[in-house]
């Protein structure tokens, strides 16, 4: 069975709708950065009715409902101020939700906003390729999805390999490891810029949120690596109890890289599609994980979760969450010493 990239469906309390306030928070603080954004940068076009908004790694909401709807309320108000029309009357937006094919999409359609003002589709598939027809989108949107890969980086499931991982994710400790997910990154994020400067209009916006690392900083010289480095203990104590095969758990590596900040410019200046309007370090409210050990095995598991299921089976995955948990007050006195990540607001402008 192929690993699954997608978070924890449904509305439960173990779903992803019901644990994704970090995430949230970001985009709470981003909106008027957006808001400004659009208003300085977006041309608008008075003989369209029609703008097309799409975002990209969607999930299953409510999250992308407040994406979606912060883009249109900046959109609507730039084209009063610019026509003096009212932008409920003359302004038809469509907005395209992309995600893997396994996604929650019932799940995101069942909880719309009952008072939207837009028309919706699905759009099943990945994001490192086309997935909307040519210069048809004029504003794009992807949060806290751009650090998934596509697969996992050659060489580092094969022992091999110079490259081979002893570690679940790439740690920045191993230059050949480093390496071949660096590589993998350029591949899928150069795949990424050259989809949307196809669907985007010439002048269009594209908004990326997320996390990456500073440049000098190790991955787990930070509090998610560190968590990362927790979980790969963690599935290393379900082997020895015989939930997990020992020679698989050596073969498995998360297809995760958050790149630092000179590798995420580098990508876009050499794709040149695009004009980088703004790339700056955001804070907000959740910018760090609380220390609470509930909190932060839930989250692993709602956001990691499925792979680890996919691969190892349920049983050694809901073991490896409370040993998670269970484990977790051991290493939050390190966590509180992690140094910072970033989280990082950019917005380009299709040339």
């Amino acid at each position: 069975m192929a690993p699954t990239y997608t978070m924890a469906g449904g509305k439960g309390p173990n779903s992803y709708s019901q644990h994704s306030t970090y995430q949230r928070a970001f985009l709470e603080v981003a909106k008027e950065k957006i808001s400004e954004a659009i208003s300085t940068k977006l041309e608008i076009n008075s003989a369209s009715n029609r703008y097309n908004i799409a975002d990209f790694g969607c999930s299953t909401g409510p999250n992308t409902f407040l994406a979606v709807q912060n883009i249109i309320d900046a959109v609507g108000q730039k084209y009063h101020k610019e026509t003096q029309k009212n932008p409920d009357d003359n302004i038809e937006f469509q907005v395209l939700f992309n995600d893997h094919s396994n996604n929650d999409f019932n799940t995101l359609f069942q909880t719309l906003p009952p008072t939207k003002g837009y028309f919706v589709a699905g759009v099943p598939g990945s994001f490192f390729g086309r997935v909307l027809p040519r210069d048809s989108l004029h504003v794009g949107h992807c949060s806290y999805s751009l650090h998934w890969l596509s697969q996992v980086p050659k060489g580092v499931a094969d022992r091999n390999s110079p490259a081979w991982n002893k570690d679940i994710h790439c740690t920045g400790f191993s230059d050949e490891v480093t390496e071949a997910y660096l590589d993998q990154f350029k591949i899928d994020m150069g795949s990424f810029l050259k989809a949307r400067g196809e669907e985007l209009v010439s002048g269009g916006l594209l908004f990326l949120l997320g996390s990456c690392v500073p440049d000098g900083v190790k991955m787990s010289e930070t509090m998610k690596g560190m968590l990362l480095d927790h979980l790969g203990n963690c599935l290393i104590e379900v082997a020895k109890e015989g939930l997990i095969n020992q020679g698989e758990l050596d073969s498995f590596n998360f297809p995760i890289y958050p790149a630092h900040v000179a590798e995420f410019k580098s990508v876009i200046e050499d794709n040149g599609c695009f004009t980088i309007e703004a790339f700056e370090r955001i804070s907000h409210a959740n910018e760090e994980f609380p220390l609470d050990p509930e909190f932060l095995a839930t989250s692993n598991k709602v956001t990691f979760g499925g792979v680890i299921e996919s691969r190892f089976g349920k049983e050694a995955m809901e073991r490896t969450h409370e040993l998670y948990e269970e484990k977790c007050p051991e290493i939050l006195p390190k966590l509180a010493n992690a140094k910072s990540g970033m989280q990082f607001f950019i917005m380009l402008r299709r040339n």
